[in-house]
């Protein structure tokens, strides 16, 4: 048929429409469409077949019973109530009443059912009448700002339930949302897409007709518009469309419809290509840009690797890939530069990455590569170095995305000269597009050798000759980057004779002036992480107050290189990096530069250090750090993490300034850092908890359940392999935690910290002696402790008593204070405490005899203990030496200062006179 018989077509698909036979007017629509060439009739045409799909209700329910079983009708009907087919429902129940009209069941049923129809039917005419208002009140222009804002709102929240969205389309509501959009005002916009976005959310159908009807270009345009906000909700819609075609909604749709549904394929496709189209328009803000790379970047790859279906990516790079190479070969410097913002070239890095890896086999990969290299190619032009410029931008931009493929596209005949000419040229843009590609190219280690080699030639004459600071900077982050290729974190110590410092205020100014290109500032931030390696550039810049602010506050941006570069800067300020043997590469650089290599630098030394600290700590580094600590992983890599553990231990060394440290939120930020990351990272932020444990009262430092976090580090901390320091200050930890409550001593138990605590009371080492015995000393308050002691098999008590025989004051005076607290709490203890030594007895009369008075009170509190527990013990006792002892300390005059030892000895013979084992003493 001509286009003429198309009004047939509809006119007949109709008549099928108001019969209800959708099945078959959706048929006649369709094939109407394909005849018409006419957008009015087309639109038309789409609306009444997306109506269709939305009338054709499931299947109805096949219960085909005899209609004289009067049972099972009932039962029918009630599960069609269930189902709210209240019409039908009713049918069944009336039959049932015709057949038993004196069935008070029935009756009741059916006054119940008529009750709810004419409840349903009052609710939807509301719900209309309700719809039809808050438009009236949205479009005239006269409305009250607080009304309109209320309909507005009702409108959303009506969207996003099913009746409501299916009143809104039923209602002409959509193109009433469209006349909303095109009011252009932004509150007006944001209600109608929001409430377009419910209406489409999980309903391909639905979805599939308001998609069609507002049309993708629209869609793109509004989602092009300066207006966050509005950008934002147009992204959110059409995402949410994009879900309902992938059929990643939850669909409540049965039946045949599938059959019938729009080509959703189609329609992806439709999207995809207006999307790539949008990439490379001169019309779309930045911001349109980002959105669009985001849409990509979310719905082209594949979510799931087990699909084995990646027609969206290879649709995508045969029909896009040239248009996100355009993007990532813009220069912003350069005039016709099409308006990108901060992330849009990164983020079409991550897209040409994404899309790389999601292909299944070296042909699809060898297709990527060679439309990569051929767009190259193209625009590789000697003669035209503006073009040229453009093709090595494109190479960077695939070295930040699929970095392998982008070494290859960097051995590409002519790229290498043509970078050596562009760093080469007089024109400063040429060789700060040539110095980033260099640089990174250079990121991950290379393999190309002939890059490291190349490089450092180029990179070395251009720093050399460069007037221009900004080059200069980019050229030094090269070199040390590419020096560092060779094999050091800690790139160059030494580079670059006299001009680093020069260097390093021209990047304070940088940093300071916030008017100036981010990319400048970013590059000044990681230029700073070298020259910080030059001890008087750590100097200047820790005095230099306004450039610290200024870097604290590029920290909080979500950047990776940022965050690793200031924590690199803050490591090198505070020389908390551990003292690596030079490699022999950056020893030819440092010659290079200096002819020989430096010794330690006297700003190194130990005083130096510690005054940058100081000024660190007052510019308010912890609060930064605790910022940085927040970021998302994927910007804070464990690297970055070891880095900031690293300034977190070198700024608690002085006990004074740890209250500093936890009052701008120190201690809470190390925990995420001791529990995950790098093992270094891990063991250096436990060891700065434990500093603060330590010496802090835990209830401020780390308030509520937090404190049970810091468990686990300090106890990660008494292990051999760590070093002596380590280990006596998470005991020190452990032992101010163990004096706080028995749910931390529990805690500390749980942890299996007791087997390692004895390991240390054992130790040669004085003070990691008497630091884990005072530790066991408030351990044994707890009652699954004193258990542990009383169980057979091990020496734990045997070693207490011995402790209380060291020479070593403090070490006796924690173990008899332990042992004072076993036998006054077990018992059991008291006789076993005879039986493990023989020596208990000589160790016990030294105690009580001992010069310091608080040992001698605990070896007379430990004796009443084993007077206490037995009369054979109090026996053994006052056969021995040990009478004397108490009889010469019970017997001296009463004396303030002394008076709870005198007091401990009395005691002590009064409970054998108790057991009538000795006469009432006589005062002398």
């Amino acid at each position: 048929g001509t286009a003429s018989s198309c009004p047939n077509l509809e006119w007949e698909g109709n008549k099928y429409f108001q019969a209800s036979d959708y099945e078959r007017a959706a048929e006649s629509y369709t094939k109407a469409m394909k005849l018409n060439k006419d957008r009015a009739l087309q639109a038309v045409l789409y609306r009444n077949r997306a109506a269709c799909f939305l009338k054709k209700v499931r299947k109805p329910l096949a219960i085909d019973i005899n209609s004289s079983d009067i049972k099972a009708l009932y039962r029918r009907s009630q599960a069609l109530e269930k189902l709210g087919k209240l019409d039908q429902a009713f049918k069944d129940a009336q039959k049932c009443a015709t057949m038993e009209p004196r069935n008070k069941n029935f009756q009741e049923t059916l006054r119940r059912l008529g009750a709810d129809i004419q409840e349903k039917l009052r609710i939807q005419f509301s719900t209309d009448m309700r719809v039809q208002k808050m438009f009236e009140i949205l479009l005239d222009e006269n409305s009250e700002k607080e009304k309109r804002e209320r309909a507005a709102n009702n409108l959303i929240v009506l969207g996003r339930e099913e009746a409501g969205a299916e009143r809104i389309f039923q209602n002409n509501g959509v193109s009433l949302l469209l006349q909303l959009i095109e009011t252009k005002n932004a509150e007006l916009v944001l209600a109608a897409v929001r409430t377009l976005s419910g209406m489409c959310t999980g309903h391909k159908a639905r979805a599939t007709a308001i998609l069609h009807y507002l049309g993708i270009d629209n869609i793109c345009s509004w989602m092009s518009v300066d207006n966050e906000e509005i950008s934002l909700a147009v992204c959110n819609l059409l995402q949410t469309i994009t879900d309902c075609l992938l059929g990643q909604g939850k669909e409540e749709h049965h039946g045949k419809e599938e059959a019938l549904v729009l080509d959703t394929k189609k329609d992806l496709k439709m999207i995809t290509m207006r999307l790539l189209d949008m990439l490379v328009s001169k019309n779309v803000s930045g911001q349109g840009r980002d959105r669009a790379l985001n849409l990509l970047n979310k719905n082209i790859p594949r979510k799931d690797p087990k699909d084995h279906d990646n027609s969206r990516t290879t649709f995508v790079i045969d029909n896009g890939l040239k248009k996100i190479l355009k993007v990532v070969g813009q220069i912003p410097e350069m005039p016709g530069c099409l308006p990108l913002t901060e992330n849009t070239q990164l983020t079409a890095s991550i897209l040409l990455n994404k899309l790389y890896d999601d292909l299944r086999c070296d042909p699809e990969r060898d297709n990527y590569r060679v439309i990569c290299e051929e767009y190259i190619k193209s625009k590789i032009d000697p003669q035209n170095m503006d073009k040229t410029l453009h093709a090595i931008q494109m190479v960077s931009g695939v070295l930040q995305g699929p970095f392998d493929l982008g070494n290859k596209l960097l051995g590409m005949k002519g790229v290498m000269e043509m970078m050596v000419a562009l760093c080469g040229s007089e024109r400063e843009i040429d060789q700060l597009v040539a110095v980033e590609a260099l640089i990174h190219a250079s990121t991950k280690l290379s393999r190309a050798t002939f890059i490291i080699s190349n490089g450092i030639t180029l990179l070395k004459e251009i720093y050399k000759k460069t007037k221009n600071e900004k080059i200069k900077i980019r050229a030094l982050v090269g070199l040390c980057k590419l020096g560092s290729a060779g094999g050091t974190d800690y790139g160059l110590r030494q580079f670059a004779e006299g001009s680093t410092e020069k260097l390093a205020r021209q990047c304070r100014k940088w940093l300071c002036n916030t008017s100036i290109d981010a990319r400048t500032r970013k590059w000044a931030v990681e230029g700073l992480a070298y020259l910080t390696l030059d001890a008087d550039v750590k100097d200047d810049f820790v005095e230099d107050e306004q450039a610290l602010q200024a870097m604290f506050e590029l920290a909080k941006t979500s950047d990776k290189t940022i965050l690793y570069s200031v924590a690199s800067a803050l490591v090198n300020c505070t020389n908390s990096y551990d003292t690596k043997e030079l490699v022999p590469e950056l020893v030819q650089l440092a010659k290079f530069s200096k002819q020989h290599v430096p010794e330690e630098h006297p700003k190194d030394k130990k005083d130096f250090v510690v005054k940058r600290v100081k000024r660190l700590l007052k510019a308010g580094v912890v609060s930064a750090l605790a910022c940085m600590v927040k970021a998302d992983s994927a910007i804070l890599t464990d690297q970055s993490k070891e880095l900031i553990a690293r300034v977190f231990l070198a700024l608690c060394d002085d006990p004074k300034d740890r209250g500093t440290i936890v009052a701008q939120g120190g201690g809470k930020a190390l925990i995420p850092l001791a529990v995950e990351g790098t093992d270094v990272g891990k063991i250096k932020a436990s060891h700065a908890l434990a500093k603060i444990a330590a010496i802090s009262n835990p209830d401020i430092a780390f308030p509520g359940e937090r404190v049970y976090e810091v468990v686990r580090p300090l106890v990660s901390l008494l292990n051999t392999e760590r070093d002596g320091l380590q280990n006596y200050e998470a005991l020190l930890g452990l032992t101010n935690f163990s004096g706080r409550s028995d749910k931390l001593r529990m805690k500390i138990v749980k942890e299996r910290a007791l087997p390692d605590i004895e390991n240390y009371m054992f130790e040669n080492h004085d003070q990691l002696r008497q630091a884990a015995t005072e530790c066991m000393c408030n351990l044994v308050v707890s009652k699954e402790v004193q258990e542990r002691f009383v169980a057979d098999g091990n020496d734990r008590l045997k070693l207490v008593v011995l402790l209380c025989g060291e020479d070593d004051e403090k070490v006796q005076k924690a173990a008899a204070g332990a042992l004072a607290m076993l036998t006054a709490a077990q018992k059991k203890l008291c006789s076993k405490m005879t039986e493990v030594t023989t020596q208990w007895l000589e160790i016990l009369q030294r105690l009580c005899l001992h010069d310091n008075m608080e040992v001698q009170h605990r070896g007379l509190v430990i004796a009443f203990n084993l007077i206490s527990a037995s009369k054979e013990l109090a026996k053994k006792l006052v056969e021995s030496e040990l009478l004397e002892i108490l009889t010469f300390v019970g017997k001296q005059e009463d004396d303030p200062k002394k008076q709870h030892v005198i007091n401990a000895a009395r005691d002590c013979l009064t409970k054998c006179m108790d057991y009538g084992l000795i006469k009432p003493l006589s005062r002398a």
